[in-house]
């Protein structure tokens, strides 16, 4: 085949920063609030009983992720009858008004009880957002890309969940420094959201110069987009069985391993093995750091190796893996061993990017072109809104309750195993225009 010209290389490249650096923010402002959620469970829950106010906080970081799959119904109808980049616009500026509004909202003590339930409500409004976005922007850039280059570009999209994770970090990092701990703690934690504004407005600005998708194009022209997309998932080529092969038997283990491998060890090391909140956000960020070009690098290798491999290698590993590491985070965290465990961190991460970095395209080839948008943020968010939000609630309560601080373990190395088993038998693999 023959490769594109220079300046059809720069227009594809183009396409793929524009798409990562708002998806980047979105999930930025996602992963904002679980960053912070021990703090605003002090502002925004009854006080007096701070591991119930924890788990309120954990309840609302779960409901945004719960809402995504409607989100993605919603915003997925519009994206395939109407176009991919407008979709995206909307779910940005959506995202972007939900989250500098919890940087004003008062708390518990001012507004009483509104204020967590105003919470939940800008909450699922994120949640509707993203919904509608990590989905839609996989498929604008495959649809911008050649099949053969399809896992190679589509992953560098889901490298921006854990460079929304990594900016969250650092900035929270970076306000409490400046500030100092009771500052931040008192209106400092109020800047990380309401500084979502700034990047917002510049995603926007650049995504707003995209053009249409060239497939949803050539649909439109020719009269052959989907009139009912929702519909139309559940039924014939993307249908039920697909999508509940795809979600029971890749996207549910998908989610349990990206969010155990970074969300839950930050958690485990700051909330149960009590390491102080600076050394733990300096060995996260050190291994996003490490590990975020092998999304990129498992993408590429699916282009020439097939995705499913890869996929079901990553749920395998993962699943025999994390009660041995966390075991030895442990031991590494008295005293304190920053380089064991941020190598510890890094193989969660790798185990992260193999489910993670060929997935994009894997989607997109399992669904047709005039319902691609609905499908695939449906089966995206539903495994990762309802098995991937619900993790740190699930694990917390079941360590709070049993008293074994790996029983939270339980829940991911369960659904990651039970996901390869399904996946190896049921999932299929295809390349799709």
């Amino acid at each position: 085949m023959a490769h594109p010209n220079p300046s059809e290389a720069k227009a594809l490249r183009r396409v793929v920063v524009a798409s990562c650096s708002g998806t980047a923010i979105e999930w930025y402002d996602f992963f904002i609030f679980g960053t912070l959620a021990a703090t605003l469970s002090e502002h925004f829950y009854a006080p007096g009983h701070p591991l119930n106010a924890l788990l309120q906080a954990l309840g609302t970081f779960a409901v945004g992720f719960a809402v995504r799959p409607f989100g993605a119904l919603f915003f997925g109808h519009f994206g395939d009858r109407f176009g991919r980049k407008a979709t995206f616009l909307t779910t940005l500026l959506l995202m972007g008004g939900a989250t500098a509004a919890i940087g004003v909202l008062p708390g518990y003590q001012t507004i009483g009880p509104a204020a967590p339930i105003i919470l939940v409500a800008l909450r699922m409004l994120q949640g509707l957002a993203i919904g509608g976005e990590y989905g839609g922007a996989a498929v604008y850039v495959a649809e911008h890309a050649s099949r053969e280059k399809r896992g190679y570009y589509t992953s560098f999209i889901y490298t921006t969940g854990t460079i929304g994770l990594l900016i969250s970090l650092l900035v929270v990092s970076g306000v409490r420094a400046a500030l100092g701990e009771e500052a931040f703690r008192a209106w400092g934690w109020r800047i990380p959201f309401l500084a979502s504004i700034v990047l917002v407005a510049l995603s926007y600005y650049i995504r707003s110069k995209l053009h249409e998708s060239p497939v949803f194009t050539e649909m439109k022209a020719g009269n052959l987009h989907s009139t009912s997309p929702v519909r139309e998932s559940f039924a014939g080529d993307g249908g039920w069985r697909t999508i509940g092969a795809i979600l029971f038997g890749l996207l549910a283990g998908h989610a349990v391993v990206w969010y155990t491998g970074q969300f839950y060890a930050l958690f485990f090391l700051q909330t149960i093995l009590k390491v102080p909140m600076a050394s733990a956000y300096t060995v996260i960020i050190a291994a996003l750091v490490l590990g975020t070009p092998f999304f990129v690098i498992f993408g590429w290798l699916s282009d020439r190796i097939g995705r499913k491999p890869i996929l079901m290698t990553g749920l395998l590993l993962a699943s025999v893996s994390y009660y041995p590491l966390y075991r030895w985070m442990t031991a590494a965290a008295d005293p304190f061993q920053p380089v064991t465990i941020t190598f510890i961190v890094l193989l969660q991460v790798i185990f992260a990017a193999m489910v993670t970095g060929p997935l994009g395209a894997f989607l997109v080839d399992s669904f047709p072109p005039k319902v691609r948008y609905t499908s695939v943020s449906f089966v995206h968010h539903s495994g990762n809104g309802w098995f991937g939000g619900s993790l740190p609630l699930i694990a917390t309560a079941v360590v709070a309750r049993t008293g074994n601080i790996y029983a939270g373990l339980i829940y991911p190395i369960v659904v990651a195993f039970v996901a390869f088993l399904i996946g190896m038998l049921f999932v299929k693999e295809r390349r799709a225009e």
